[in-house]
């Protein structure tokens, strides 16, 4: 006669903890790891469609000590309902909580292996979860270790045999729906692998209009970490385990494992449950923003119902022959997610814009705004090649990788306030290479003039020639001079064969906005008058020329920020040609 009573009063215990407001603002009643032995009865909630929260049960098999890390357990338990004899461990069921004898016990953060027949999972104790706020009245202690959300965390030789499973199983944290709305499906397919690092598992959704109920979360609903929003959104989903006051708990293991954080938060709504023998998932819609997520630990996530932290504008524009289409886009703010989430909208935005799906050029221009500081410009050129990959993919990697360059540079903390980009695409692959190059002039004076003669061959079409004059410098010495006709890259390249490459010099965030928007650009050629005498190179100044006593002085007073080139560029001109330019030619002159 005990188990109706008991099962009672568990009921009537998670319904005041779901529905008392003084409860929640003073924190739930816990039942500690301490006190949970092999056998014991729970029962779990999470949301399986809707917004109605479901009950399933849960059987305690045992507690592993320091499966995570020192001092952080998991409790290994088995689930079952109707709906999880269907789905299994559901990805978003990260952070459902779990009573025992109506008090708080935990959240379901781990599964056990993939293809498994039985529902097993791991529950990170409340008593560590509620450790990432790192102060109030039910804190721990700050969990500052982080992991990856693809961890794996071998379990003992007993633990397995006892489930009917061979050695080397596992526990890995639930992945977390990340949610995509607007894109392609070859965009996010290009991506996924990138974001299963995080313990991210791609799935399609939408979003849904704010409500003023949003903020009003409990325990067993559904909360979504923004990461996208506007035109395009992008939202990773876990299930709340306890709230206290405005600070919201929830998944039970690291989002991405960043610490310290500032991501939007937003209720989210389960539309449904795909059930898969492989990994089931909840497709959800995002709703409106109702705080920020702050921690992102070990052993949970910790958030704040109220003001949603600012996120960065883009705006993008994409030009093609038939129309031009205007983006609009909010992105938060993260030194290691945000270039890849540049990345992704980018592509989608360009790549679903295009009438043809091949053979296309593109020129790029935009710039970057740094609170502090000059725009970085973005201005190139690019081509289809013979890799597998989309036409516009080579955009968004430049994009890509001039952000991480501004987020992981050694000075400061860069802050973007904006960001503008416009491509606009044109049909046909246009490019040209350099096939010859040679002067008029063999021997010359300092100041004399000469003409360069340029042949070029464009992509199917004919050859053409290109006549630039260049001036020899007053300061030209007598001897032999080196005139480099070249694309961008080959003249770009001649720094990177010294050490470090001119990055290393520099000093400030400043010196590094400066060199990027130095960068030559692909749609011109080249041509430069390059002499053998030293070159001093001082952070982001060039001087050539200069006397061997100057370079002792200057390096003794800028030591680890000088570099010397035994090679002086004396002059250098550029030709815009409206298409990518490739290949180099040398020619030697004499000045007299």
């Amino acid at each position: 006669m005990r188990r109706p009573v008991l099962g009672l009063f568990a009921a009537l215990a998670a319904c005041l903890l779901f529905c008392s407001p003084t409860v929640a603002a003073s924190g739930p009643v816990i039942f500690p790891l301490s006190q949970i032995k092999p056998g014991m009865q729970g029962i779990g909630y999470t949301i399986f469609s809707g917004n109605k929260i479901q009950s399933f049960q849960v059987h305690v098999i045992g507690v592993l000590r320091n499966m995570i890390g020192p001092k952080q357990d998991v409790v290994l338990v088995r689930l079952s309902s109707p709906e999880i004899a269907k789905s299994g461990v559901v990805a978003g069921m990260s952070g459902s909580p779990v009573y025992i004898d109506g008090k708080l016990a935990g959240a379901i953060a781990y599964k056990f292996g993939t293809f498994t027949t039985q529902a097993i999972a791991g529950m990170t104790p409340i008593e560590e979860e509620l450790a990432v706020s790192g102060s109030g009245e039910l804190a721990i202690g700050n969990a500052s270790k982080r992991a990856g959300g693809n961890a794996h965390y071998a379990l003992s030789s007993g633990s397995p045999q006892q489930m009917g499973a061979g050695d080397g199983a596992y526990l890995e944290p639930i992945a977390a729906p990340l949610v995509f709305s607007g894109f392609l499906p070859s965009v996010v397919g290009r991506f996924s692998g990138q974001l299963a690092k995080y313990g991210m598992l791609a799935t399609e959704g939408g979003t849904a209009p704010p409500s003023p109920a949003d903020a009003d979360l409990q325990p067993g609903d559904m909360a979504a970490m923004v990461l996208v929003s506007g035109d395009l959104s992008v939202s990773a989903g876990c299930t709340v385990t306890a709230r206290i006051g405005n600070q919201v708990f929830l998944c039970g293991h690291p989002l991405f494992g960043f610490g310290k954080v500032d991501i939007p938060m937003a209720r989210a709504h389960v539309v449904a449950t795909l059930a898969s023998s492989m990994s089931s998932t909840k497709i959800m819609n995002t709703g409106g923003l109702i705080g920020s997520i702050r921690e992102d630990r070990v052993t949970g996530v910790m958030g704040r119902v109220g003001p949603a932290p600012p996120m960065i504008p883009v705006q993008l524009a994409v030009e093609t022959p038939a129309v031009t289409k205007h983006f609009h886009f909010e992105i938060m703010e993260n030194s290691k997610l945000t270039p890849l989430l540049v990345s992704m909208v980018t592509l989608n935005g360009v790549h679903s814009s295009l009438p043809y799906n091949e053979g296309t050029t593109f020129q790029l221009k935009g710039s970057i705004d740094i609170a502090g500081h000059d725009a970085v410009h973005l201005e190139n050129m690019f081509v289809p090649n013979d890799q597998p990959v989309p036409d516009a993919f080579p955009i968004a990697a430049q994009v890509q990788s001039v952000f991480d360059e501004i987020y992981h540079n050694p000075y400061e903390q860069p802050h973007i306030t904006g960001i503008h980009l416009a491509v606009r695409s044109l049909p046909n692959a246009r490019w040209a290479m350099i096939e010859n190059a040679w002067s008029d002039k063999k021997d010359v004076h300092p100041g004399e003039t000469i003409l360069v003669k340029v042949a070029l061959r464009p992509y199917r079409g004919s050859p053409f020639l290109r006549e630039v004059p260049i001036t020899i410098p007053a300061q030209a010495t007598p001897g032999t001079l080196h005139v480099l006709v070249s694309d961008a890259a080959t003249l770009d390249r001649i720094e990177q064969y010294f050490p470090f490459g001119p990055r290393a010099r520099l000093a400030s965030l400043g010196q590094l906005i400066q060199l990027l928007n130095q960068e030559r650009r692909n749609d011109r050629f080249y041509v430069a008058l390059l002499q053998s005498s030293p070159t001093l190179l001082v952070q982001d100044k060039r001087l050539p020329n200069v006397p061997l006593s100057e370079i002792n002085v200057l390096g003794q007073r800028n030591p680890g920020r000088t570099t010397v080139l035994w090679q002086s560029e004396l002059a250098e001109r550029s030709v815009p040609m409206h298409e990518v330019i490739t290949g180099h030619q040398y020619l030697t002159i004499t000045v007299k």
